[in-house]
């Protein structure tokens, strides 16, 4: 009796294992399925797109740098005046008070310096002052500059100065970073329409997108009033299937 119940139970069991066996099989197979399609959906290509544009510089900053010498310093004021005013004169024939300015002057005592014997300077004090203009009309900058001799004729000592050097800039970027961002991002959509078409696919959704930083450079060294603008961003889209 005891032994047909337990043959009698088994069966359940047998069937219910059966069961569990058959859904566990099944559970693998769409979890296997579902990863595979999953990682379908996961190709992708990563494009660089590019925007350059050349454009003119908008600020031109000249540092006109002179010197005066002189064995004491009240003579060595008065010439830094003079220089001084007569640079004036020549900037305000074509810019505003408000774009030009005088820095404090940077005087050396060379009685307070060592010096081989007969090469000590004949003036004891000597100044280097810079009168720096700032200005929007670059073309008017570089009549200027080109029409220096003439300070050189009025007694100027201009100097050509290392630390201070003319530079011309270019302060619009934040009003055309709009358009080359659009033209960048254009440019790696063609690079990614044209692999997607080469592997029989499409384009799809952006994935992940990374904006360049902006570079301004000289267009080269001969006219650095011209700048050239770059920016490269890099896209990652994702490929779909035909």
């Amino acid at each position: 009796m005891k032994e047909r119940m337990g043959k009698r139970d088994a069966g359940p069991a047998v069937v219910l294992g059966l069961c569990l066996a058959i859904g566990l099989a099944l559970g693998g197979y769409f979890i296997g399925n579902g990863l595979f399609q999953a990682r379908a959906t996961q190709r992708f290509v990563t494009v660089k797109g590019l925007s350059e544009r050349e454009v003119p510089a908008d600020l031109a900053i000249w540092p006109i740098v002179f010197t005066v010498s002189a064995n004491d310093l009240g003579s060595l004021q008065q010439g830094i005046d003079s220089s001084a005013t007569k640079i004036t004169e020549f900037l305000s024939a074509d810019f505003g008070s408000e774009e030009f300015d005088l820095s404090v002057p940077r005087i050396t005592d060379y009685n307070l310096q060592t010096f081989a014997p007969g090469s000590r300077p004949p003036q004891r004090y000597a100044a280097e002052t810079t009168m720096t203009l700032r200005t929007r009309d670059i073309n008017a900058a570089k009549r200027s500059m080109q029409q220096s001799g003439d300070l050189v004729k009025a007694g100027v000592a201009l100097i050509r100065s290392y630390e201070y050097q003319t530079s011309f800039l270019f302060t619009g970027l934040e009003q055309i970073k709009p358009e080359m961002i659009g033209e960048a991002t254009r440019d790696a959509r063609r690079a990614a329409e044209q692999f997607a078409e080469d592997s029989g696919s499409r384009v799809g959704a952006i994935r992940n997108a990374q904006q360049g930083y902006f570079s301004v450079e000289d267009r080269d060294r001969f006219s650095p009033e011209f700048k050239k603008v770059r920016v490269v961003t890099t896209i990652q889209y994702f490929l779909v299937d035909d």
